[in-house]
C-alpha cells in the first residue's frame, strides 16, 4: 500500500499500486502451437494477482494460438479469481482476423470487457473455416461436424487437391479430437481450424485443426488403469506414448478410446502432422517437412491436453 499525501501524490501511489499489482505477461510476436509454451511458462506459476496479457506487438496468431489463449486466461480467472485483461494488437490486420474467428466472442467472460468492447463486430465471413467453439457435450460436436462439412469441401477439393471423399475422413478426424474433449478432459474445451498459407515453415497451403481442454489430461485420465503397471515411471511422457504409440485407453470396451490413434493414421495418409501435449509433455507425429524431436519434455505444466494438427495441399510426387 501506498501513503497518499495529497491529490498529486495520491495519483501518483494509485499509478505505482496499479504497476505492482499487475502482473503482465508479454504474448510473443508469432502465437502458434510452437511459442505458446513460453505463454505457459507465465501463467503455469503460482500466483494471486491481477494478470494483463499485453498482446500490442502480436502480428499473427493461428487456431492454437486463440484456443490456447483462452486457455491461458481461464488458468488466470480459476488461480486469481480475477478476470484478466487482454490488450489488443495495434495491427488493424490481427484483430480483424481474430475478430472474424469468433476469438472476441469466445473470450467474454475470460478476459474483461473492456478491451473486447473496442473490437467491431462484423461477423464471420466465409474464409473462415471453422470459428472458435466451445465444445462441453456431444451435441456440440454434431453442430461443429455439420456445419464444417460444406466449408471443408470447397477448401479439401478446391484448394487442397484431395478426392471428394476426404470430406468424410476430415470430418471423422474433427469428430475424433472433438470427443476426445468429452470423453477425457472431464471439462469443456475450444476447438478451431483454418486454412492459410504456412508460408514461413512450408512455403504451401494447409488447414489447421487445434483443440485444447483444461480437463485431467492424459496421465490423469489414465492413471486408474495404468499408473500401477508402470510404478515410478509413470509420468506425463508414459501417458502420451501409452495413448498415441501403444493404443492403450481407459475404457474396457473393444475399440473404445481408440480416437488418437486413428486420427494419426489418417493424418499420416495426408502427409500431415499431429502433436499432442499434456501436462509437461508433447509428443509429435513428425512429417518430413517439419523439423522438431518427436518428444519434448520438462514443459511448463498445462492442465489439459491440447492437440494440433496440420493438413498440407496435397503434393503428386508425395502421395
Amino acid at each position: 500500500m501506498f501513503r497518499v499525501a495529497g491529490d498529486s501524490d495520491g495519483f501518483l501511489g494509485s499509478l505505482l499500486f496499479l504497476e505492482v499489482a499487475l502482473r503482465k505477461i508479454l504474448l510473443p510476436k508469432v502465437l502458434d502451437f510452437q511459442t505458446y509454451d513460453a505463454v505457459f511458462s507465465e501463467v503455469s506459476g503460482e500466483s494471486t494477482e491481477s494478470v494483463v496479457f499485453d498482446g500490442m506487438n502480436l502480428n499473427w496468431i493461428d487456431p492454437n494460438g486463440m484456443v490456447n489463449l483462452l486457455a491461458a486466461g481461464s488458468v488466470i480467472l480459476d488461480k486469481t479469481d480475477q478476470t484478466p485483461s487482454l490488450i489488443l494488437p495495434k495491427g488493424q490486420e490481427v484483430t480483424s482476423y481474430m475478430e472474424r474467428m469468433g476469438f472476441f466472442q469466445a473470450a467474454k467472460g475470460i478476459f474483461s470487457t473492456e478491451s473486447l468492447d473496442e473490437v467491431k463486430q462484423e461477423g464471420a465471413t466465409s474464409d473462415v473455416l471453422l470459428e472458435v467453439t466451445q465444445i462441453m457435450q456431444n451435441s456440440d460436436i454434431h453442430k461443429v461436424v455439420d456445419k464444417v462439412q460444406g466449408r471443408a469441401g470447397a477448401i479439401l477439393t478446391n484448394t487442397l487437391g484431395y478426392a471428394p471423399n476426404a470430406v468424410v475422413q476430415f470430418s471423422v478426424v474433427l469428430s475424433e479430437v472433438c470427443q476426445n474433449i468429452i470423453e477425457h478432459a472431464e471439462s469443456a474445451g475450444w476447438v478451431a481450424a483454418q486454412t492459410y498459407n504456412w508460408s514461413h515453415r512450408l512455403g504451401r497451403l494447409v488447414v489447421v485443426i487445434s483443440v485444447t481442454d483444461l480437463g485431467v489430461g492424459f496421465r490423469g485420465s489414465l492413471s486408474r488403469e495404468y499408473s500401477n503397471r508402470f510404478g515410478k515411471e509413470w509420468n506425463d511422457t508414459k501417458a502420451l506414448e501409452a495413448v498415441f504409440v501403444h493404443g492403450l485407453t481407459r475404457f474396457p470396451d473393444m475399440g473404445r478410446g481408440q480416437g488418437i490413434q486413428q486420427i494419426r493414421k489418417q493424418v499420416r495418409k495426408w502427409n500431415g502432422m499431429v502433436s499432442v501435449r499434456s501436462g509437461t509433455s508433447r509428443i509429435i507425429d513428425v512429417p518430413h517437412w517439419f523439423e522438431s524431436s518427436s518428444l519434448q519434455e520438462g514443459l511448463a505444466n498445462f492442465p489439459g491436453t491440447q492437440i494440433n494438427i496440420v493438413v498440407p495441399k496435397r503434393i503428386q510426387h508425395e502421395l
